[in-house]
């Protein structure tokens, strides 16, 4: 039988469906009591318009295994950081043309904003340039590469 957890960590992310919510770092922990499944996520930012969807892709397949109570619980403490996000899901963003997050680690808080350089995900340099600060989602941002001229995303770090 397939575990609470193997189902709820396959479900996919609806804004970034190359991902999985446990890849992006969203899935926190899944449990199971007496047949109700418990599962607690944390959304890339506090208004994230994801959350309602991620929320009833969970229960739907967590139901359609077999599970009869599921409960899906939203906690904003710790606050998600782009570190949360997988080796695989790293990997499987970069392939799919979006420039994954640098690892921040502890933030130095001063007045200087701090200087990013992203890699193009198609050819790998870093001759790039940010375009936009927004891209198809509030959690990306739009850049293009100054050597293969392709415009290209940014998962940005928080």
């Amino acid at each position: 039988m397939v575990t609470a957890y193997e189902v709820a960590s396959a479900v996919r992310d609806p804004e970034l469906p190359v991902l999985t919510l446990a890849e992006l770092g969203v899935l926190r922990d899944v449990t199971e009591e007496d047949g109700r499944v418990r599962v607690t996520i944390t959304p890339t930012y506090s208004g994230c318009p994801a959350v309602a969807e991620m929320g009833a892709d969970l229960r739907r397949s967590l139901l359609a295994a077999g599970y009869g109570e599921v409960e899906v619980r939203t906690v904003l403490a710790p606050a998600w950081t782009t570190d949360w996000i997988t080796a695989d899901g790293r990997r499987k963003l970069a392939e799919a043309g979006i420039a994954p997050p640098g690892r921040v680690g502890p933030v130095v808080l001063n007045l200087v904003p701090p200087t990013r350089r992203v890699a193009c995900p198609r050819c790998g340099s870093s001759s790039t340039r940010e375009l936009s600060r927004f891209g198809s989602t509030a959690c990306k941002a739009l850049w293009r590469c100054s050597d293969c001229a392709e415009p290209f995303e940014y998962l940005k770090e928080l």
